[in-house]
């Protein structure tokens, strides 16, 4: 499998909100994206707003710091936001179902180097990374192996 990767500056909230929701019209069953950086980076933003594009009727998407998983219905599929934070084990993954919504749902996760052995193969890895010179603007590097992210990105980006 190659890797692929591409890099975006986000100069705002605002642009990182456009991007979540150009991404997330291009998401299907089945697709997980992994959502890596600092506290504070970003992360839940660009999954609320993902999540908040799916929506037909707009919602609160709180951050799932301490429920661990927030499940969502959208016209186009079960959207899961996982916060794996908090998380000890793969045991404790293997509890929250998380392994049959990778093959049903649309997954968003955060910290997600707590997968270990269950990091989905065919996921999006987006790595967010804050400006220290800009408080708003964000660094994206996207990086995947699997070929269907070619397109999706196309159309998104």
């Amino acid at each position: 499998m190659t890797l692929h990767a591409r890099s975006i500056t986000l100069n705002s909230p605002e642009e990182t909100s456009a991007l979540a929701a150009r991404l997330g019209a291009e998401l299907r069953p089945g697709d997980s994206i992994l959502l890596e950086g600092e506290i504070g980076s970003g992360k839940t933003h660009f999954a609320r707003s993902l999540i908040q594009s799916l929506m037909s009727e707009p919602e609160d998407v709180p951050s799932p710091t301490f429920t661990l998983v927030q499940a969502y219905d959208t016209p186009t599929s079960e959207v899961w936001h996982c916060d794996l934070y908090r998380l000890s084990s793969v045991d404790e993954i293997e509890e929250l179902g998380l392994s049959e919504a990778f093959d049903s749902a649309i997954c968003l996760i955060e910290w997600p180097e707590k997968l270990g052995p269950l990091m989905p193969e065919t996921a999006l890895t987006i790595r967010i990374k804050t400006d220290p010179n800009t408080i708003e603007k964000r660094q994206l590097t996207l990086s995947w192996s699997d070929q269907k992210w070619s397109g999706k990105l196309e159309n998104a980006i």
